[in-house]
């Protein structure tokens, strides 16, 4: 069984920074990909971020790229989600899944593998 907590939302101006926490218990034996996936009113769920490769392999979302950072410590299997300049179509509540990279437009995007915690709300005011 694995189990996340996401933490570090709330609300925030645009231009603001935020930095968004998904500590992981237990694990898929899937290796260390990690996503930060994010739904917004009305929306459905989308890929933000992923990381894998022990940190070498990174991808973005074309509308986060250069503002927002995923990073990991795997010693404390937390993956961490740096979000600088928000914007306000950034609100949404943000997930952290587990993931396999799959290959996509332009190279390779987290997969994620189907289990979710309850999120963290970003509220992001103009």
């Amino acid at each position: 069984r694995v189990e996340y907590m996401e933490s570090g939302g709330g609300p925030v101006q645009a231009g603001g920074s935020l930095r968004l926490s998904c500590a992981m218990s237990g694990s898929l034996g899937s290796g260390d990909c990690m996503g930060w996936y994010r739904r917004a009113p009305g929306k459905e769920r989308e890929g933000v971020a992923g990381i894998w490769s022990g940190g070498r392999d990174t991808w973005y979302d074309d509308s986060v790229k250069g503002r927002f950072t995923i990073s990991q410590d795997n010693a404390k299997n937390t993956t961490y989600l740096q979000m600088n300049n928000v914007q306000p179509e950034d609100t949404a509540v943000y997930y952290c899944s587990a993931c396999s990279p799959m290959r996509c437009s332009g190279g390779y995007c987290p997969r994620p593998l189907g289990f979710w915690g309850q999120g963290t709300q970003v509220t992001v005011s103009s």
